[in-house]
């Protein structure tokens, strides 16, 4: 089938592995320094890698893709090296795709090419970080609080950014908050921490259809009034860092340059990692 899909020019790319969180589907990988997509099966074609290399060394590209053939895949991986071969195999493991790991190491085999060790020992299934069942325990019970002591931080209604509309008053000389939407439920101080004060947009960038309006809507708000800063809090899966390319690419398509705060939450509701950065600068 002929679909869109990413291309790394090797020549280009410095190995600064600016792309290598914003993959949502994980397909790309930091192998012998240099950034490579190491499954064609999981680049959904969405580019929100696209806009972190300060090198220009990813593009989009339309050709013949075989997603669900594995052998062709590995055909294509397997002239890579050892350590590209690895990393695909344990992509696929992470991703629960028994069948096709079965079948690439199958091919391995049969050329003659050394099956990685690890590959036969890691138990498959395990899925991908963004889908994982995984139960989680608290650190401690939920206190019961009186309500007052509680008190929302939310400033508008809505909150969805489908239904959001890029003329309401509030986000005149507003600081924004831009939440995948899980974050809230995984992370509680979220209304203390991160909601007070802002304005608060919400959308999911794994299971939301059209993201291409997402990138729209977030542009008009940006560019018909003076939003003062931006913050995004996404999940730590994979999944999630398309919330940071759909915001940086509407910035773009507005022509702003407005101070970003990236917060990551893990599953746990505690922050992992804080980046301070302007759109347009590495």
């Amino acid at each position: 089938m002929k679909r869109k899909i990413i291309e790394i020019d090797e020549k280009l790319c410095n190995g600064c592995g600016n792309c290598i969180p914003n993959c949502p589907e994980g397909a790309i990988r930091m192998i012998d320094g240099k950034a490579r997509l190491v499954s064609d099966l999981f680049c959904d074609g969405l580019g929100a890698c696209l806009g972190e290399c300060p090198q220009g060394a990813i593009t989009m590209t339309e050709r013949e893709a075989a997603p669900y053939d594995e052998r062709l895949v590995m055909e294509r991986i397997a002239a890579q090296g050892a350590n590209t071969v690895r990393a695909h195999l344990h992509h696929l493991r992470s991703h629960g795709e028994q069948e096709l790991h079965r079948i690439a190491v199958e091919y391995l085999r049969e050329k003659g090419i050394p099956v990685p060790e690890e590959a036969a020992e890691e138990t498959l299934g395990r899925g991908c970080p963004g889908t994982l069942a995984k139960a989680l325990t608290p650190r401690k019970p939920a206190a019961a609080v009186p309500p007052e002591e509680t008190p929302s931080a939310l400033w508008q209604w809505p909150v969805q950014l489908r239904l959001l509309n890029p003329e309401a008053p509030y986000f005149d000389g507003a600081d924004l908050l831009v939440s995948a939407d899980c974050v809230p439920c995984a992370m509680g101080g979220f209304h203390r921490e991160l909601l007070d004060g802002k304005i608060l947009v919400i959308f999911c960038p794994k299971l939301d259809e059209d993201t291409e309006e997402y990138v729209s809507k977030l542009a008009e708000i940006f560019r018909r009034h003076d939003i003062r800063s931006v913050t995004v809090a996404r999940m730590t899966v994979p999944c999630c860092g398309g919330t940071v390319a759909i915001v940086e690419k509407a910035l773009e398509s507005a022509g702003r340059r407005i101070p970003l705060d990236v917060r990551i939450i893990d599953l746990n509701g505690e922050p992992v990692r804080e980046a301070r950065r302007t759109p347009g600068q590495p």
